[in-house]
């Protein structure tokens, strides 16, 4: 690893083939000042991110690809969407995006080693593509990045150059929680049991569902990713001290990231362990705790699309929810408000007309109560999701349309 100024960095992107593919650390792990100066050495490219945050490039020649759209992507013109489970986003790394630069925020080195810290995922996976066909691993050293255990720690042979840069990670803006949120991540922890391993997705509703399990005991965290609500549960005693703290990426605030720092406790591994739907299934009683957008009298649930155009994407919802089924005690929860007080509208619908996120899962949980899925037929699944799910208001309306498709509904409860 050759560690450059900003200047001999730009010299060095100038030389690389027209147009690259640049897989870029996403979430809050962005290498901002490599990437600035990439952008200003590199005319045209390909930025490739997972839950890109506001602040990545978005000019003339610059295409955005991303498997999971964040922020920082949303809505953008130039935007590439590639529809793909996150356990096989490694795959399409190594086969159909191949990189020609991979840019990394890594901690300073060690024992000359250095850790990808909060941002581990596929970068792993990026890094063994590009050095595959003799591209380019640059990284953004950085003495705030923890230094993690598990996949993310990279030998400095396999970085070709670095610059050093001293500056904050950034942080999430901090949710508050609602009343409804409030109560729908109540009923969602009324359906973790003491000794379970939980996954939790990001947004309100699983946040707040952590903060109502610290009384529980013996919880393990087997999570695509974690913030601020474990280290909760850490201090409230609810982790098995035996079972480390597993994931694959992890974003919040400053104490967050000064506890995972060099912690034995916590493990991040690359995503194709995590996310294996196989090795999620060994977990014991692994709880998949995810939102959604909106869900139908199929059980479907959509957490990917608004009126048509792609908001996020699948992320580890499918993966875990199939994980979670096999898992034995396992459950597979979708929560959601059953109202959506911006668009004022039903977020139970009578069928989705969009694609479908994920289906077949153990409940359905919003702020009006919980739908038991698994083990129902057809029918009776459709019924719950209007007598427990569904917003008063619209009962009515989604007995009437569920008739039309066939489903024996009885009268609202």
């Amino acid at each position: 690893m050759r560690v450059l100024s900003e200047s001999q960095l730009a010299a060095v992107l100038s030389a690389v083939p027209t147009c690259p593919r640049v897989v870029v650390s996403g979430n809050h792990a962005t290498p901002h000042r490599a990437l600035d100066v990439l952008d200003k050495a590199v005319a045209e490219y390909r930025l490739f991110a997972l839950n890109a945050q506001p602040g990545i490039p978005d000019r003339e020649g610059v295409v955005l690809e991303t498997p999971f759209v964040g922020p920082g992507m949303r809505g953008k013109r130039a935007l590439r969407y590639f529809p793909s489970r996150l356990s096989l986003v490694p795959h399409l790394l190594r086969q159909a995006l191949p990189p020609d630069v991979v840019l990394v925020h890594t901690s300073t080195p060690v024992d000359g080693c250095v850790s990808l810290g909060t941002e581990v995922n596929v970068l792993p996976a990026a890094v063994e593509a590009v050095r595959a066909r003799g591209g380019l691993v640059i990284a953004q050293l950085n003495p705030r990045m923890p230094y993690t255990h598990g996949d993310g720690v990279l030998s400095c042979d396999e970085v070709d150059c670095a610059i050093e840069v001293d500056e904050p990670l950034t942080s999430p803006a901090p949710r508050v929680t609602g009343e409804v949120s409030g109560v729908i991540a109540e009923r969602v922890a009324a359906l973790v049991p003491e000794g379970a391993t939980l996954q939790t997705g990001i947004g309100a509703v699983p946040d707040a569902v952590l903060a109502a399990l610290t009384a529980r005991r013996g919880l393990a965290v087997w999570s695509e990713m974690f913030s601020d609500g474990v280290l909760g549960l850490e201090r409230a005693g609810a982790l098995d001290p035996d079972t480390p703290v597993t994931a694959s990426f992890v974003f919040g605030g400053q104490e967050l990231y000064d506890w995972v720092d060099r912690n034995p406790r916590v493990r991040l591994l690359r995503t194709e362990k995590t996310n294996d739907p196989g090795l999620i299934a060994r977990r014991r009683r692994l709880v998949s705790i995810n939102s959604a957008l909106q869900v139908d009298l199929y059980a479907q649930a959509n957490a990917s699309r608004v009126r048509g155009a792609i908001y996020s994407g699948f992320g580890g919802q499918t993966d875990f929810v199939v994980g979670a089924l096999h898992s034995p005690g396992g459950r597979a929860i979708v929560a959601l408000p059953s109202w959506h007080p911006k668009a004022d509208v039903s977020t139970v619908v009578p069928r989705l007309t969009g694609p479908v996120t994920s289906f077949q899962h153990s409940c359905l949980v919003s702020e009006q109560g919980a739908a038991t899925i698994w083990g129902h037929d057809a029918g009776e699944q459709a019924q719950q999701i209007i007598d427990h799910v569904a917003h008063p208001r619209v009962r009515d309306e989604l007995t009437e349309a569920g008739r039309g498709l066939g489903f024996p509904l009885r009268p609202p409860a």
